[in-house]
């Protein structure tokens, strides 16, 4: 009888169980490079969706957004557009990009961000390299070139992010920053300065060397490429 009854919760047992017993092997065994992006996603997937074969959801998250950064990027209204991803799903997916988010974060944060540059434009491009809304953030620097704060402080649509050089200025006052490093995104993924960006920067510049306040750089994430006004020539 124990036999028989061993044999039938075997047969009842979901064929995705031995998957998901091997993917977690080879990520074990082998780390994140071993596995293609739909594999990573359905390690996290197995979490919020523990009685269902995951390998489909995850592929159509892949094929609709592109990769895992821009799967776990998307708008939730966009993540639930797809078969199988639940209202709480698509939370787990953003909470997971938040969490990527803060551990960049910390790695420039009351640190010299001229020393850790590198680590400063990877920061940039995850927060926003996939917005689909340009916004205008502000890195706040002290007098050690360390960053003591990141805000946006312009939000618009695809092509334009409102910004006033008197709110900069004035947050610099309040955090008592001695300089700052300006960085905006271009959802059309290219991040190539219109001349609306230069004429922008050149005012900020003016405003902020009348209080003795350096305007370090102004960034453009693109979806690949990160442009520097410095590096081009522009500032």
């Amino acid at each position: 009888m124990s036999k028989g009854g061993d044999d039938i919760t075997a047969k009842a047992k979901p064929h995705y169980h031995g998957h998901r017993d091997r993917l977690r092997a080879r990520f074990m065994e082998k780390g994140a490079d071993a596995l293609a992006d739909y594999e990573l996603l359905e390690l996290y997937l197995f979490r919020s969706i523990p009685r269902r074969d995951v390998k489909p959801i995850a592929k159509d998250l892949i094929a609709k957004f592109g990769n895992f950064a821009e799967v776990i990027s998307a708008p939730l209204s966009l993540l639930g557009e797809v078969k199988g991803v639940s209202e709480k799903t698509a939370l787990e997916l953003k909470i997971l990009q938040a969490g990527a988010i803060k551990i960049g974060q910390s790695s420039v944060l009351n640190r010299p961000v001229l020393s850790s540059w590198s680590a400063l434009l990877d920061y940039c491009r995850s927060v926003m390299q996939f917005e689909n809304e340009e916004q205008f953030r502000v890195l706040f620097l002290d007098r050690k070139n360390r960053l003591i704060a990141d805000e946006v402080l312009g939000k618009g649509t695809v092509d334009r992010a409102p910004v006033y050089p008197r709110e900069i200025i004035k947050r610099c006052l309040e955090l008592g920053a001695t300089a700052v490093i300006l960085a905006h995104n271009h959802p059309s993924g290219d991040p190539t300065p219109s001349g609306s960006d230069i004429e922008m920067t050149q005012k900020i510049v003016q405003a902020a060397k009348a209080i003795n306040i350096s305007v370090h750089d102004h960034l453009i994430v693109g979806r690949n490429d990160i442009v520097s006004f410095k590096a081009v020539g522009l500032l």
